[in-house]
This record gives C-alpha cells, structure tokens and sequence, in this order.
C-alpha cells in the first residue's frame, strides 16, 4: 500500500437494520475516497470474511480505492436468523456504497462473491462499471437445492470441523496448503467460528440461485476468471458464464482451485488491473 492511501473500519446498515462490516482503503479525504482513482468493491466466498482478499488489496491499492466487507451472516456483520438470496446481499452492498459515498465501482466477488457481484450487476446495472466473477457460477445446476442443503446439514448435526478437511482442499492446491500452513489456519478460523443458522441460509440460497437471467443484459466489461483445478465451480461453469455474457474475457489459471484471492493473489490482482483499462 502506499503512502498516500489509509485504512478505515466501520460498518454501514443495510435496510432491515442489519450491520455490514466493512474496511475502507482510500486515498485521502478517507470516506469516498478520491474522485480520480477507480473504485473496487471486493465480495468473499461463502463462510470465510473480507481478509480472503488481505493479498490482493496491496496490489490494487497504488492504482484505485478498494473496499471490502463481510457478507451479513459472516465476519463481524449482523448474523441475522432469515431467508437469504442474492438480491438481499446485492442490496446490502448498494447501502454500503451509500455509505462510502460510491455511486459506481468496479465490482468483484470470488465464489459466493461472484454469485453475489452477479445479481448486483443484474440488480443495479447503472452502479456497476466492471465486473469480476470469480471462482463461481451463474447455477450451481439441477441437484444443488439438495446438496447445498446436506451440506448445511452436516454443519449442524456434526459440527463445522466435519467439513474442515473437505474445505481445506478445495479452497487451494495441495502444493499451497503444505507450503502456507499458516494462512489455511488463519482462514480454517474463520470457517470454524461460523454461525450454524446463518450458514443454513446462506448453503440454501446459493443450492437455490439461479443468476443466469441476468446475463443478457450484462453490458459493463465482465472479467471471468477460474482455477485450473477449482473442483467447487469446475471451469465449465464459467465458461458458461463466458459464452452467456457478451462483453466478458475468461482467464483460467493453472494449478490453481477454488479460493484463487488465496491462492494466487498476484494473478486475481493482475486481472482486476487489466479489467480497470477497459472501458466501461
């Protein structure tokens, strides 16, 4: 990060009162930022929280203001006992850019994020100058209602550390788990703290969401990018995103699987930069 930019904490409401947690860097006046440099909002994947993201932000910081958050039901955001969908969480990033004061951002979400980015795209097309999908899918396909459900309920009936092991090794490539041990357990944390109900929801609504109605009218540049080996959201999911979205390019990156900010933050900064010179 350099030295003209600072980092702010706070936390934003969304219209059912719920909190949004959320970290600001900004060149200065810190709230809003500066008008000249573009704006990226960043969106994690599901029961993880804004610092998936912790090795891009440096990267994108010299070049634009970058705002992260935690998706009501993770981190430190308000883990409300409801139904979710992909338009409520749009509509909370709509209130946190209220609250930043960004009328407009480039958007990127990695897995959940990207299902998320989707439907804000789809929602608020005018607030969207780019798109990044990343890590994710338009429809996860006809048997996900009931996958995404056992899921939630080996959480609940087993307990979070069930499903660390299986989290684990889709999150990154083996080679990178062995090699950083310290940044799976830092994420592993995260997962394991995680609000049982709130996880529920959140496994029901991407096991329900299907996104690609919103594809057609996506005319803001639209980046896909995909692990070689990401076994969550295979590549064939966003090369249907790809083939679907008229004004999209589609990166896959090798070796790599399914929390890619993780994994290879260099490569998703690079492409979030390259996003940035086409023209929205």
């Amino acid at each position: 990060m350099n030295n003209l930019v600072t980092s702010s904490e706070g936390s934003a409401t969304a219209p059912d009162g719920a909190s949004i947690a959320f970290t600001l860097y900004a060149a200065q006046p810190p709230r809003g930022g500066s008008p000249a440099r573009p704006r990226i909002a960043l969106i994690h994947s599901l029961a993880l929280d804004r610092h998936i993201w912790d090795g891009v932000v440096p990267l994108l910081t010299p070049h634009a203001d970058v705002l992260t958050y935690d998706c009501r039901g993770h981190g430190q955001s308000a883990r409300v006992k409801m139904t979710y969908t992909p338009e409520l969480f749009a509509s909370d990033l709509a209130s946190l850019l209220d609250h930043v004061n960004w009328p407009r951002a480039t958007v990127a979400g990695c897995s959940m994020g990207g299902c998320i980015a989707q439907a804000f795209a789809g929602v608020y097309p005018d607030r969207v100058e780019r798109l990044a999908v990343i890590d994710s899918t338009a429809w996860y396909g006809p048997t996900a209602p009931k996958d995404w459900r056992e899921r939630a309920t080996t959480a609940a009936t087993k307990g979070f550390a069930a499903l660390s092991a299986f989290q684990a090794t889709r999150w990154v490539s083996d080679a990178f788990r062995e090699a950083h041990p310290e940044v799976i357990r830092a994420h592993m944390d995260v997962f394991l703290a995680n609000d049982v109900d709130c996880y529920r929801s959140t496994c029901e609504m991407l096991g329900d969401a299907d996104l690609r109605h919103y594809q057609a009218s996506m005319r803001m540049p639209v980046s896909v990018v995909v692990g070689e080996e990401d076994y969550a959201t295979p590549v064939v999911m966003s090369e249907q995103i790809h083939q679907a979205v008229a004004n999209s390019t589609l990166a896959v990156l090798p070796n790599a699987r399914h929390i890619t900010p993780v994994e290879c933050p260099d490569l998703i900064a690079d492409k979030i930069l390259a996003l940035l010179k086409q023209i929205a």
